[in-house]
């Protein structure tokens, strides 16, 4: 194994703000890691690399075609859209993702905002402390309808690693689900569980709709005006998967107008949000900033996977290949 190799680390804080050591990729050559790059300085930051990781920095195909000792890309995550394949693939450069790493944390997180949605701790905790329960008079004071989940039907749109995992948390909850996917390559063994055929059908159904899909050209902000009026009124949608699936002015509009009871979204179209998207306004709606990935049980395998992916790669066996 050459221990010289040169690796380069476009946008490394994410995975590693300070809790997270490089050391495993770091035992494998010489490494450089920029917490945030630009993608104007790619070229530049990258330019002697062989090995180079990138998060969410783009590699375009200037690029690439740019970095002219460039012979491995692994992408720190499971989508890997920010590298453009085709030009990795047209010099022989094979692109390494990392397919599993944050399964449990995601679906954790898509409770946690359900659950929000759903039981409203965090107002709660509000008005017991700003003085609405202490003015009440009233032993028990609830500020926001309150919903039991068990007998509720969770839709879920993916059913991959995470969107099964998804429903085995709402089927521990006694809830039905309703999963859609093009691959039906094996149902769960709990009941109840049925596959809807369309999107339509899945949202005229679901109390809750959770987003568990990567993102193509075919489902590019497919939760669109059209699709949210088949949901019920009281229906809760959840994404914690990518912002582009999802038409944010129709979302907004939906939450506003009383189409849909709420909505909590880890991801949007833009990161960081930007200032004008406008389901920050929106009535009954719920924002994180991207964390359902990031507990650092997840970051730590994700760092141990990527240091794979190095190894194999140096090796003569490159793993992981997506291109």
């Amino acid at each position: 194994m050459n221990s010289k190799v040169r690796i380069v680390v476009l946008d490394g804080y994410a995975l590693n703000p300070g809790d997270n050591p490089w050391d495993p990729v770091s035992a494998l050559g010489e490494i450089t890691v920029h917490d945030r790059t630009p993608e104007a300085e790619v070229v530049r930051r990258a330019g002697s690399a062989e090995v180079v990781l990138t998060n969410k920095t783009p590699l375009s195909q200037r690029s690439i075609e740019a970095l002219d000792r460039l012979r491995f890309v692994s992408v720190l995550a499971t989508g890997y859209d920010v590298v453009d394949v085709k030009a990795a693939r047209a010099r022989g450069i094979p692109v390494a993702n990392v397919p599993e790493y944050g399964t449990e944390s995601v679906a954790q997180f898509v409770f946690a905002l359900l659950l929000e949605l759903a039981s409203g701790v965090g107002e709660h905790n509000r008005a017991a402390r700003d003085g609405r329960w202490t003015a009440s008079g009233d032993f028990s004071v609830t500020v926001q309808p309150l919903v039991e989940l068990a007998g509720k039907t969770m839709g879920i749109v993916g059913f991959g690693r995470i969107g099964r995992r998804v429903g085995e948390i709402a089927h521990g909850f006694g809830m039905k689900v309703v999963a859609l996917d093009p691959f039906r390559e094996r149902p769960p063994e709990y009941q109840p569980f049925s596959w809807a055929d369309r999107a339509e059908d899945l949202f005229q159904q679901s109390d809750v709709l959770s987003l568990n899909s990567s993102l193509n050209a075919s489902n590019a902000r497919f939760v669109d005006r059209s699709l949210l009026s088949h949901a019920k009124p009281t229906a809760f949608l959840i994404n914690a998967a990518r912002g582009g699936l999802v038409n944010e002015a129709d979302l907004a509009e939906a939450l506003n107008q009383g189409h849909l009871a709420g909505a909590a979204l880890d991801v949007v179209s833009q990161e960081p949000i930007r200032n004008d998207n406008p389901l920050l306004t929106a009535k009954h709606c719920l924002l994180t900033p991207h964390i359902a990935w990031a507990s650092l049980e997840a970051r730590r395998r994700l760092m141990a996977a990527t240091a794979a992916n190095v190894r194999a790669f140096l090796s003569g066996n490159p793993q992981n290949v997506v291109n």
